[in-house]
This record gives C-alpha cells, structure tokens and sequence, in this order.
C-alpha cells in the first residue's frame, strides 16, 4: 500500500499535488464508503454517462475526486451513486488516480482507485456529460507538537493491536503492516480504512488536517469500539460456556442412564418412570391419569434444564399427592363422641347435638353427606375449637383455613400453570397435607372475606360448599375435576350480615351466642383454670382459685360475649403468683376476691344501670353486635324552635327511618299522652344516641326512640331499670328483632330488672337460660301504648327525685362504645 507522500498545502484552486491537473476534476459520489490517501479500493461504475466519463479520465490524466455522500438516515447502498445532489456531499473528498482498469461484456468497468490527498470540494456542480465535477483544494497534514504526535500514534497503535486480536474477522497480516507505518499521518489513515466507523467519522477524519487532532479523535472512537467489543466477546464467553455446560451435562446424563439400565437400578424411563409409578399408585380418577400421562410423555420429550420441564414435573407430582383414594374411617361410636365434645366445651348443647345427629345417620346410611355446617356467634364462643373436637371424635384429620382478608379468588381455585410460579389453591394444598379425601376442613372466619379486581373468593366458596356440585371440583392448576363430596365443611363466622345469601343458602347455620355469667364461671372453673394453671407452671403446686374469684373476674374485669379476656385476666392472677412463688415469697397461694382486686386493681367494669334514677328523656335500649349484646341510651332534648327533628350518634339509614318513624307516632298520639299538637311546633327536638363516634344501625332501636320522645314531650321520666328492643310501625305495633338471647344477657350484665320484648319473639325468650329468666322480668308487648304503660312513671316521681338529697348519689356511667354494626 504505496503512495506518493503527502503533500504540502496548496494555494486554493490549485492541485494539492500535480500543479498540472485541471481546475476542476470529475467527482465520484462514494455512498456508505470512504476513501482515505494511500488506500487502495475497488469501484464499480455501471451507468453509461458515467462510465463515459471515466473513458475520458483514463485516456487524459487518470485523476478524479472521491466524494462522500450525507446519508441523512437514508439506506443507501454501497458504492458508486448513479445520482447525487451537489449539496448532497461532504466537504472533505479525496484525490485519487485510477491504477487499474477492468472492461466486463455488460459495459461495466471495474476500477482500482488509489487515494493521493485529502482535498476540501469547492463549488460542486452537475455537468450533463461528466455527473458532478467540483474545483477543491489541498487539506495540509500538519504536526504542531512532534512529541505529543507520537505518543498518540504509539497509543493507536496498541489500541488497533487489540481490536485485531479481538476481532475474528480481520487479517492478522494486519497487524504487520501496522508495525511498518512509523508516519503518524498513514497510520491514522490506514486505521481509520480498516475499522468499523460510522460513515461521519470516517467523513470527520478525512477532512481533518492537524495530524495529533486526527489521532485523537481517532484513539476515543477505537476505545468505543474496544467496548462494544469487549461486551461482545463477554456474552459470547458466556453463551459458550452455557453451550458446554449443557453439553456436559447431556453427556453425563445419557451416560448416567446408561449405567442404570445395566445395573436395573433407574429402567428405560427414570425419573419420568417413578413419577408414573407413583401416580398409578394414587389410584386416580380416569380423566387425571390420562392427564398426567400426556404430561409424562411431554417430560420424556424435554431436556431437564427446559424451562418446561420443572412445571410439567410438578404438575405430575401434585396429582400424584392427591388423596384420591384415601378414605378415613369413620369413627362411629355416639358415647365416644359425647365424651370428647363434653370435656373440651361447655354447654353448647345445639351444635354437640347436630354432630351425634350426623354421627346417627352415617351409622344406618355410610353414604350419606351430611350438610354444610355452619357456626355463627361472637369472638370467643368455641367456634373453631368446636371443629377441632368434631374431626377428634370421628376420627378424622382436621385442617383449617383462615379465610380472613382474602380477596384474591386464585387463593380458592388456584393458578393457571400459564403463570410463572403457579400453584394449586389452598383446598387442593390442604388435602394433599391432609393426606385423607374426608377430613374435617374448617373454613374459618368466612364473613371476613374481601373482593377486588383478583376476583371474590366468596363466588367461588360456592361451588365448593354445594353438595350438589363439589363432586366435580375443578382448580385451575389441576385442571381435572376432584370429588370434594366427602369432606365435611365446617365454616365459622361472627356475623352473616357479609355473608353473601347464595352462600348462606348452601350451609346450614348454627347459632353459638354468647355465654352467660353461670356458664362463664364453669367454663373457667373446668377448663381456663387447669389450662393457665398448666401453662405458667403451677399445676401441682398449692394454689386454689375460687369461685368467688373467678365471679368477681368476670363481674368486675370482662365485658365479652366469649371467654377470652376472662382467661387473659386470669392468666394475669397466676402470673403475679409466680413471681411470689419463684421469689419465695409464698408456696400456697388461695385466690379470693380481695386477691384479685390486689392483682388485677381497681374494677375495669361497673353496671350501667346501677345508681340512675329516672330521668325525663332518656331510655335504655338494647343493641346487637359481633362480639354480643349491650345497652345504649338514648337521650331526647327539646328547645325553642319550629318543629325540626335534629338525628346525631353516627346512625345508619335504617336507625335514622326508626327516628323519623317514632317522630310521626309520637307526634299522632300526642293527644293520648296530654301533649297539645302546638307543642311540636314551638321546639326543636335533638335526639341523640351515644357514643357518638361508633356507627350504629338497625331498626330494632324504634320502640326505645319512641319512648325517649314521649318521656320527653309528656313530661313523664322512664323507668331507669327497663330496657326495650323492637322494631316500631306507623300504626303503633312492635316487631320481633334478632339477638333476643344477646341482648337480654347483655340488660342482666347492667343491672336492668324489666326488659320489654316484641310479642313475637316469644320463642327466643323460651330458650334463654333459666338464670337469666329468673335475673330479669320480661314483658311481651304487642302494641307502642303497652311499651309507653309500662315505660313511663307519673310525672310527680321527677318532682320527688328532684328534691332528694345529692349525698352519695353515684354518677352514671356510660355505655359502652358499641361496635360497627350495631343494632
């Protein structure tokens, strides 16, 4: 790769290196190629005109100017441009002379081109006969600091060393004739022909003239190249060392097979063949073991590190885990059961009963199903341990789950196995832990369940408790029916007002209310006593635990449906007699009532009632909530106004239309009770219901509205130790109401004497427990004027509280703050 050397600058217009060229030359527009000086390249011109022109140069002075096309994001091919716009061009351009000419049959000449210098094009314009052809001047290469020039050509020099060691595709020939360029201006031309650069790089460095500013720009774009070289040659080290890894492995494998068919340890199949093995032995249904012997043979196909593979195998594995054919035996034996339902709960007779009722029927028809059960009742009542006790007594395994802020219906039915990290759903993992096809599964807190853009869990339960469905459960990662027929569902919540009436129609419902203060006392003296007396360490020890104590606990420290505060408190007791005992202090401890104000301080609970005397209006009435019963007050106040009813307590619709509904009533009788129609007129009327930061609802709040409203207006003050609960109607009757046993057990906890209760839930009253019949009077009534007969006293009795003395008279404490959904 000779040349003449390159020449100094020349004087505009002039040649940059034979004075005796012609003004203007012939331009060749270059597309996607550029030509530096001292580099020789093929050219191919196919158009006649220019093929013509060509002719001419040869047979005159064999030079021509190599220009470089703007490819301005066009894609242009390679090579010589039949056409080209003057302006289309680079000002840099190269001077060249044809060293060889070639004429092919077709009337295409193929040339080689020499570069002798860099030229800058001046006044480009298109002839007819010769294309473009352009005046251009001499671009001098010029060294300013010797020093500094070499240091960079020595630095390119490494530099292009290393794009040639890494790139397969270039000649190591190369690297000789690097070594042989000593002259910094030929080497930055020779690198700069031999690299992969962008078109205006290459186009930047042709028309660069400072030679150290030619090396430069030329050492940063091969550091960009030895970059992008860098990370290739990096990914692929890496996809060649997968590549034989994987080799490897496949070897060893096929070698490892062959090693277990000699021995007979591992047979034809391996490991797809145990999975077979082991699913046969499952004893599936039909449709799952044609379905995972399409999967096994779709495994035998694929190679162990398919992404595939693993999804396919445990797919296989969770069919083969399935108890399809496990059936637990059922205990039969009805005094057995009785037994083990009568040591862990107390009372509770419904639900022991249902249980021996189901157990009476398998006995004479092992084919029936039973219904699903379901047990509704406040926090604490025995629920779930009432399911643990049941799946005791059968014999059968128990599993439990906690339904409790799911919203996502895939926790239920599972994941498709499209989805990375696919799973069955929990009824589908929770037989396989259960390993028997009839537990006793519990579905624990079913009214806490949520719905969201995942799906509603509580749809999908539906098919699940359906006796006439579940037969033919599906879960989508199984994707083949499984019979839950045999399971007995057990499903726990506090209240159904969330429970969907699909699914409430699918279970039959059970009601645990809560227990009252006799059955608090044996529940703690049978079982939370000997439990915590275990669980801190006394058991054995000289400590004796009254029931005294345990009536002034519950009296005093507890207010709850259920039992869990009361064993928490007692807990508290022993743990204080521990620290005695541990410290020395005692060896016998006798708890007593005295013992646990000492423990526990002062009482946390006092009756509501207790002290009130009657008062003009206000009434007491009786509300239900998910963790039991309670008392409320409801307060009526009057003022100077034009008969605006004014409603405040955070109440619901349905309480607010009991209001607006006891308003219009007492505003009809008002004759019957001695009040004038002016005076509805002449007062605002302010009707509160503490607290007022708890929402409450429910209309069973109408007949106490009512009275507070006619105590108000006649001037007559309420019995302060009666409670009334029921729904009130425009014509003056009273409608049953629900949570009859709750809130009567709540009225004796406060101290009331007389409950009036709707006529119609006479049934309810029937089953109260006797203590609280003989605690409290209960009234059936029918009508508003037997509430108002029996509610309120002669107005003389306010003017006789009045003029008691205050001495000693105790403050009223107020109800409790009742729960959301109250009513």
């Amino acid at each position: 790769m000779s040349g003449p050397p390159v020449s100094a600058a020349a004087p505009p217009g002039a040649p940059a290196t034979d004075p005796g060229l012609p003004e203007r030359l012939p331009v060749l527009a270059l597309s996607q190629l550029v030509v530096f000086p001292h580099v020789v390249v093929p050219v191919s011109v196919t158009t006649p005109q220019l093929v013509a022109a060509v002719n001419r140069i040869v047979e005159t002075h064999k030079h021509l100017l190599l220009g470089v096309v703007r490819t301005q994001g066009e894609e242009l091919p390679q090579g010589v441009l039949d056409t080209a716009a003057p302006d289309a061009l680079y000002d840099a351009a190269t001077l060249s002379t044809v060293v060889r000419l070639l004429r092919l049959g077709d009337g295409t000449l193929r040339m080689l081109v020499q570069g002798m210098d860099r030229v800058r094009l001046l006044d480009v314009q298109a002839s007819g006969e010769d294309g473009l052809s352009a005046r251009f001047e001499g671009i001098a290469s010029t060294v300013a600091d010797p020093l500094r020039t070499e240091a960079l050509r020595r630095s390119v020099t490494a530099e292009m060393e290393r794009v040639i060691e890494m790139t397969p595709n270039l000649s190591g020939e190369l690297r000789e004739v690097l070594a042989g360029i000593t002259d910094p201006g030929k080497l930055a031309d020779f690198v700069a022909a031999n690299i992969d650069l962008a078109v205006e790089a290459k186009a930047e460095l042709l028309g660069t003239g400072d030679v150290a500013a030619r090396l430069e720009r030329l050492s940063a774009l091969i550091g960009q190249e030895l970059r992008v070289l860098e990370v290739g040659s990096q990914i692929s080290e890496k996809v060649k060392t997968r590549l034989d890894e994987h080799q490897r492995e496949y070897v060893l494998r096929e070698q490892l097979k062959i090693i277990q068919e000699e021995l007979g340890d591992g047979g034809p199949e391996g490991e797809a063949g145990e999975l077979l093995k082991k699913l046969e032995a499952a004893k599936p249904s039909e449709e799952a073991l044609k379905a995972g012997r399409r999967e096994l043979e779709r495994l035998g196909r694929m190679s162990p590190q398919s992404a595939e593979y693993q999804v396919a195998h445990t797919y296989v594995e969770v069919l083969a885990g399935l108890p399809w054919s496990v059936l637990t035996e059922d205990r039969l034996d009805i005094q057995h059961a009785r037994e083990i339902l009568d040591r862990d709960h107390f009372d509770l007779e419904k639900v022991k009963d249902r249980i021996i009722e189901y157990l009476a029927v398998r006995f004479l028809n092992p084919e029936a199903h039973g219904s699903i059960l379901c047990f509704v009742g406040p926090p604490g009542t025995g629920k779930t341990s009432v399911g643990q006790s049941i799946a005791e007594a059968l014999g059968r395994s128990f599993v439990r789950m906690a339904l409790g802020g799911m919203r996502d219906e895939a926790e239920i039915r599972g994941h498709r196995r499209t989805y990375v990290g696919a799973l069955p759903g929990r009824i589908i993992q929770l037989l396989q832990r259960a390993a028997t096809r009839n537990p006793v599964f519990m579905l624990d807190e079913v009214d806490k369940l949520g719905a969201d853009f995942r799906g509603d869990p509580t749809s999908a339960l539906l098919e699940v408790l359906d006796p006439a469905q579940n037969h033919a459960f599906v879960d989508h990662y199984v994707e083949v029916p499984f019979s839950l027929r045999d399971v007995m569902f057990i499903a726990t919540a506090n209240t159904l007002a969330t429970v969907p009436p699909p699914l409430i129609d699918r279970m039959e419902v059970l009601e645990l209310p809560g227990y009252t203060p006799r059955e608090k006392l044996e529940i703690a003296r049978r079982y939370l006593v000997p439990r915590q007396l275990k669980e801190t360490g006394l058991e054995g020890r000289h400590v004796v635990v009254g029931a005294a104590a345990l009536q002034s606990i519950i009296a005093e420290y507890t207010r709850e449906a259920g039992v869990r505060q009361l064993e928490r408190e007692i807990q508290h007791v022993l743990r204080q007699i521990v620290v005695d005992v541990v410290s020395g202090k005692t060896a016998r401890a006798h708890v007593t009532p005295r013992t646990v104000h000492k423990r526990l301080g002062a009482p946390k609970v006092l009756p509501e009632v207790a002290g009130r005397e009657p008062e003009v209006g206000i009434s007491t009435g009786l509300a239900w909530t998910p963790t039991g019963g309670d008392i409320l007050f409801i307060e009526a106040l009057k003022m100077a106004g034009t008969g605006t009813l004014t409603i405040t307590g955070q109440l619901g619709g349905v309480m607010k239309e009991s209001a607006e509904a006891a308003w219009s009533l007492i505003r009809a009788k008002a004759p019957l009770l001695g009040v004038p129609p002016s005076a509805f007129k002449e007062v605002d009327v302010h009707l509160h219901v503490p607290a007022g930061a708890v929402p409450k609802d429910g209309p069973s709040a109408g007949v106490a509205i009512a009275t507070a409203l006619a105590s108000l207006f006649s001037g007559r003050p309420v019995r302060h130790d009666l409670a009334l609960t029921g729904e009130l109607t425009l014509r003056g009757h009273v409608l049953p109401v629900g949570g009859i046993k709750e809130k009567l057990i709540a009225a004796e906890r406060a101290g009331i004497r007389l409950v009036l209760v709707p006529a119609r839930n006479a049934a309810d009253v029937a089953e109260l427990p006797e203590e609280v019949r003989k605690a409290l009077e209960i009234r059936l009534v029918e009508t508003v004027d037997e509430v108002l007969e029996a509610a309120l006293l002669p107005a003389t009795v306010t003017e006789a509280v009045a003029a008691q003395p205050r001495r000693g008279r105790p403050e009223r404490v107020a109800a409790r703050p009742l729960e959301t959904g109250a009513r």
